[in-house]
């Protein structure tokens, strides 16, 4: 079976380290996203089909590596709890996706060309 352009195997990632942790992947970025989206950290969570906990804690990893929260939130209770993408998490977010989007277009080429160098699948 050949490789085609719309198949391809290779895919490209961006994580952006600082020392330790991982300050922001795919998953965190997906995250804030959500969590933008929906108001909430576990809904977020749940959507995702992570524990609440491992939200939580990757949220807390963000907030200590910015120099400002990029989620601020409030617990549950008779009013109801929530969360919220700051304004530093949306700029965040804005910067990671963008450069998502620059590695995707000038790496299109060498990343076709790639997956076009790739054993076919099935193949050992």
């Amino acid at each position: 079976m050949t490789q085609t352009a719309t198949s391809p195997r290779l895919r490209i990632k961006l994580r952006l380290e600082y020392d330790s942790p991982l300050i922001l992947g795919p998953g965190k970025a997906e995250l804030l996203a959500r969590i933008d989206r929906l108001g909430s950290i576990s809904a977020a969570a749940r959507e995702m089909g992570m524990s609440y906990k491992r939200a939580w804690t990757l949220v807390e990893e963000m907030n200590v590596a910015f120099a400002e929260p990029v989620i601020d939130s409030a617990r549950g209770g008779a009013g109801g709890g929530g969360a919220r993408v700051t304004q530093t998490g949306q700029a965040v977010l804005r910067h990671y996706r963008a450069l998502e989007a620059l590695l995707r277009e000038a790496g299109a080429e060498d990343l076709q060309a790639l997956n076009a160098l790739l054993r076919p699948e099935g193949s050992a």
